[in-house]
């Protein structure tokens, strides 16, 4: 009999040697399904946040948690002083799960609550690990849960949104830092001040970031404590819902950042501990903890977890409409030594005895649920090894993610400019690395995230530009500096956009090239918030030069979007000159042409191409984005052949130094 082959092995050869390792992780997930759900979807299984924590009911309250280790458990809060009591004790159920009822008066909206955890040999204060929101006491600094449950749930003007099937161009935010005052900001001011510049610019998706809460502000939210509570420093519930329903009205899908990769250790305020044992939701031992993070790993083992962590996704995508997330940490979950120091240079790297089982069936398990809710929900895996098969369907022998991130492509565009000179750019190498990836794997390409933007980091306008940014931004500056800065930032932004696989991302302010890096509040430097802000003006200043780095994004992001680019799979490279730094390449109607050359200039270059004629659509050296305006966009341009009619046609463009145009391919009218 014929072995059966995982249609992932049946789309690459190379994958054949380990086709048993990729049927056994797909055995491996159907069953531990079956043994989560008996039988029952696996939506029907992830409603952990119906059933544990505090909710509400017409007989009154009640509230469940899962405390396997208590022997006691107690309510306390404002409404008791804070002081344990009869009337607020638990009762202990099975399988380590804990009950209180309690009439209407006993509790309010807008108390504050907490857990009196007992164990055997001690007691903790313990915020519930299913709360649905936690704020902070300004004076003291203290995390409690709060009652949310106001008298009119919010009421969604746009609850049948589904998010278009157009190529997701992502613009990844973070709420407390979209604004230009040093303050945490809101979702409210997000929503008013943000999301019109989000519309205007063309981008389709928001990625918010360090939604979950998470005690401290500087972990940029990769410390979470409370899984199921939305950051109250950036408002309450309702007003998170309030933004991503105006964002849905405007046909803007909001995707999340997730982190199920790890926890913050805290007791108080998270799970570490929570029941007494490090081993409720995490791991014993070393392996339960992070070496680099200072932070606790799930064990993806264990039914329970799997069982807080699918409700969590569930409990996002259903109470506030999230339209799917970026899983962050993937490459930390997949290798029992995550992925530390391994360069991952071949197949055998990707199915050895170093990939976590449990952590593939989690991924399975999760992306399957997420597409049984919502099946045009956005799934993107952040992880820097490229794990065959990460973005290919679960059904096919996948993981289940809809796109990877592309980490190595902001890598490479820092080793360009920090390690090679100008006339060292090699343009081959530029598209290799823009487009490496398999065929059947969809990317989100970017240029830089928040990651190069962190403090320790530097962003790609400041390693070209440097302390100039803050010296000669003005027009009436001119900075030969500059000029190569403005020229490259441009051409790299386009590059990468226009031959994204399937998706590009830009992280806010870096659109215009914001002066500043990312530092949140903390110690070492007096818990300042002079660099956890967007400067928005000097975007929008038509004095300064960043807003010709803005308006250029805004076309370049326009133009994609219109004409559904990112829709045509193929990037098909037509021309690359070494010697002249030139590099061509098609993606349907689109021809995408580049001039790294640092000093000459070209005049009739000849591109190889079929015969046809030719509009120029984006140029970057019109004068609106601060370039010299050499390039006749007016005129249409026609191939011509080298030598008769049935011979090479030639595209004879005017190419200047650092610029990058993009034409479209236009009918030519036939005669009558």
């Amino acid at each position: 009999m014929k072995k059966y082959l995982p249609k992932l092995v049946q789309d690459d050869k190379w994958l054949e040697p380990f086709s048993g390792v990729i049927s056994d992780r797909m055995i491996q997930a159907d069953r531990k399904e079956k043994e989560l759900t008996g039988g029952k979807t696996l939506e029907e299984f992830a409603t952990g946040h119906l059933y544990f924590g505090l909710h509400k009911t017409e007989n009154g309250w009640v509230m469940r948690e899962w405390a396997p280790n208590a022997t006691h458990l107690f309510l306390i809060g404002t409404f008791n002083n804070w002081e344990e009591s009869a009337a607020y004790s638990f009762v202990h159920l099975e399988h380590g799960v804990w009950e209180l009822h309690l009439e209407h008066e006993q509790l309010a909206h807008g108390d504050l609550y907490a857990l009196n955890v007992h164990w055997a040999v001690n007691f903790g204060k313990r915020i519930p690990a299913w709360a649905k929101r936690v704020v902070q006491d300004e004076k003291t600094h203290m995390f409690n849960a709060q009652v949310w449950a106001p008298e009119k749930a919010y009421q969604w003007v746009n609850p049948d949104f589904q998010r278009s099937d157009e190529p997701p161009l992502i613009y990844e935010g973070h709420v407390g830092m979209a604004g230009e005052e040093e303050r945490v900001h809101t979702y409210n001011e997000f929503r008013e001040q943000m999301l019109p510049r989000i519309k205007a610019n063309g981008y389709n998706t928001i990625q918010l970031m360090a939604i979950p809460e998470h005690p401290y502000y500087g972990s940029f939210g990769y410390h979470i404590s409370s899984f199921f509570a939305a950051s109250s420093r950036f408002g309450t519930p309702d007003e998170l819902k309030q933004l991503i329903d105006e964002a849905h009205g405007m046909g803007i899908a909001v995707i999340m950042d997730l982190v199920h990769s790890h926890a913050v250790k805290n007791e108080l305020e998270g799970l570490g501990n929570y029941d007494g044992t490090r081993y409720q939701f995490f791991h014993e031992g070393a392996k339960g903890e992070h070496p680099a993070w200072d932070s606790y790993c799930f064990n993806y083992g264990k039914n329970e977890v799997l069982h807080f962590l699918l409700s969590n996704i569930s409990y996002w995508l259903t109470e506030y409409q999230f339209d799917g997330f970026r899983f962050d940490g993937v490459t930390s979950m997949l290798y029992f030594n995550h992925g530390l120091e391994i360069a991952f240079t071949n197949y055998n790297d990707y199915f050895n005895a170093n990939v976590d089982h449990e952590a593939t069936t989690y991924f399975k398990l999760a992306n399957k649920l997420i597409k049984e809710i919502n099946p045009r929900a956005l799934s993107i895996a952040e992880d820097m090894s490229g794990m065959p098969g990460l973005a290919a369907s679960v059904n096919d022998g996948g993981l289940g993610f809809d796109y990877r991130m592309a980490m190595g492509v902001p890598d490479f565009w820092i080793k360009m400019i920090k390690e090679k000179s100008d006339d060292e750019w090699e343009v081959g190498d530029i598209f290799y690395q823009l487009t490496s990836k398999r065929l059947d794997e969809k990317v989100v390409s970017y240029a830089e995230s928040h990651d190069q933007a962190l403090v320790g980091d530097k962003t790609i306008i400041f390693r070209l530009i440097d302390k100039e940014m803050y010296f000669s931004m003005r027009k009436d500056q001119p900075n030969i500096t500059v000029e190569r800065g403005i020229a490259l930032h441009k051409m790299i932004r386009l590059a990468t956009a226009g031959s994204a696989g399937g998706a590009y991302l830009n992280f806010m302010g870096n659109e215009f090239g914001h002066p500043e890096w990312i530092d949140f509040p903390r110690e070492g430097n007096n818990w300042s918030y002079a660099h956890a802000r967007r400067i928005w003006s000097i975007a929008e200043d038509q004095q300064l030069k960043f807003h010709w780095l803005y308006d250029f994004d805004k076309e370049m992001i326009q133009l994609i979007n219109q004409n559904r680019i990112l829709t045509v799979p193929s990037v098909d490279k037509v021309f690359d000159n070494k010697a002249d730094k030139v590099l061509a390449f098609h993606r349907g109607l689109f021809l995408f042409v580049f001039n790294f050359n640092p000093t000459q200039s070209f005049t009739d270059y000849g591109i190889p191409l079929g015969a046809g004629k030719y509009k120029i659509v984006l140029n970057s050296d019109s004068g609106r984005f601060g370039g010299h305006d050499r390039i006749d966009e007016e005129i249409s341009y026609y191939t011509m052949p080298s030598k008769g009619m049935d011979s090479q046609h030639y595209l004879k463009l005017y190419l200047p130094a650092r610029t990058a145009v993009v034409l479209k391919k236009v009918d030519i009218p036939k005669v009558q």
